[in-house]
């Protein structure tokens, strides 16, 4: 069996707006980044819009208990819920989940008391054993379960199908679509609501990837532009779900198509000069029969000098208009897949490309209509992938 795939629901949020008409608009005005530089200096974010979390998640209780990352994540699952008009409880008692996540929020407050206190003491262990008794709460662990965004979801919106969580950075995010998708062709599933979010205001998470070399504090917004030390990462907050379903299953209930999912590769190198370039060229040589009509590119490139000049090498040999969204939204690990597939989906309901947002001339203006477009997910550190998304055979 080999079903088409459809995107019949999107749900995103981001720094430019809330659902997909708000951000469409912004990323085909051309709007400017919006940026936080005050909260956690030195380093600038995206923050999320500011959003009546009551729209998504009733009960306040339910509120609190969540940390941002899974507000987000469950809020833009709500929406892609609405679009995909899957609010009926028996299509919910099967329809099938998979998300992309972090590893939970850290309390900081608790953190920095217990690395000030391990200064202080020379029995350590004695002390991490009482903080572990009094400061750590088992709420807290629960809050930074990465399955508890799936768990959330089900409570809140009563999704109560299969239920699977993926983790590991930005490769997590598209092989959760990807699963998504090779059960839905197979006929193992019919509906399969799939995405991931992130928390970009963390100063846990900076500074992880500040140890890693990989936060960008220059002044340049453009992916494509950052040169100086190596380049890198701007984090930004986001969520992004996006509602797969079966061409048949949708017909048959009487929803329409954003677009089609075609194909969807993944590959993990091991990092060595002219890797990235040779994995996506072999990817692509797997799906571009795919692709029928003209082709736009919607690059998941990070900043990483390194990195983004590889995937730039392979893109060129295409030779089609190309757009990177990290320069205008930041950069959200889990979420960034899931997020661009849905502009992809945008662009294929559209039938054209967004406006471009360049200083370094990768991205140029094209009026040309547009039928297909590439999505590629090159990590920040590890992980490679391709997804194509295209107009749906009615």
């Amino acid at each position: 069996m080999n079903q088409d795939v459809w995107i019949t629901g999107i749900g995103i949020v981001s720094s430019l707006g809330e659902g997909s008409e708000e951000n469409w608009q912004a990323f085909d005005s051309a709007a400017a980044p919006v940026l936080d530089r005050d909260t956690i200096p030195p380093f600038a974010i995206h923050p999320m819009v500011e959003l009546d979390l009551s729209k998504q998640i009733a009960k306040r209780g339910d509120q609190r208990q969540m940390e941002t990352w899974q507000r987000l994540g469950v809020y833009a699952a709500g929406l892609a819920i609405d679009d995909a008009a899957a609010r009926d409880p028996d299509l919910l008692d099967r329809m099938d989940m998979i998300v992309a996540a972090g590893g939970g929020e850290r309390d900081i407050a608790v953190d920095n008391q217990i690395m000030t206190e391990m200064l202080q003491t020379n029995d350590r262990a004695r002390m991490l054993i009482e903080r572990l008794s009094n400061e750590l709460r088992p709420t807290l662990f629960l809050a930074q379960l990465p399955n508890l965004v799936a768990g959330n979801i089900s409570i809140v919106h009563g999704v109560r199908g299969s239920s699977r969580t993926f983790m590991g950075e930005e490769a997590s995010g598209l092989d959760a679509i990807r699963n998504a998708h090779a059960r839905i062709a197979a006929g193992q599933s019919d509906i399969c609501l799939v995405g991931g979010s992130f928390n970009a205001a963390r100063e846990d998470m900076l500074l992880l990837f500040e140890m890693g070399g990989y936060n960008w504090l220059g002044d340049e917004d453009s992916v494509w532009a950052r040169k100086d030390d190596n380049g890198g990462v701007r984090l930004g907050s986001m969520g992004a779900f996006l509602m797969l379903e079966s061409a048949d299953h949708a017909r048959k209930r009487g929803k329409a198509a954003i677009a089609a999912l075609k194909a969807v590769a993944a590959d993990r190198e091991a990092r060595e000069p002219g890797s990235i370039t040779a994995s996506l060229a072999s990817m692509w040589q797997d799906i571009a029969s795919h692709a029928t009509g003209s082709l736009g590119i919607i690059s998941g490139a990070t900043g990483v000098t390194d990195q983004t000049q590889e995937e730039l090498d392979f893109l060129e040999r295409i030779g089609v208009p190309i757009r990177a969204s990290a320069s205008r939204i930041g950069h959200g690990v889990e979420s960034q897949a899931p997020f661009n597939l849905a502009l992809a989906a945008m662009c294929v309901q559209h039938g054209r490309m967004f406006a471009p947002s360049d200083t370094a001339g990768v991205e140029k203006p094209s009026s040309d209509a547009i039928t297909d477009i590439l999505v590629t997910n090159v990590g920040h550190w590890r992980g490679e992938g391709l997804a194509l998304v295209g107009k749906a055979d009615i």
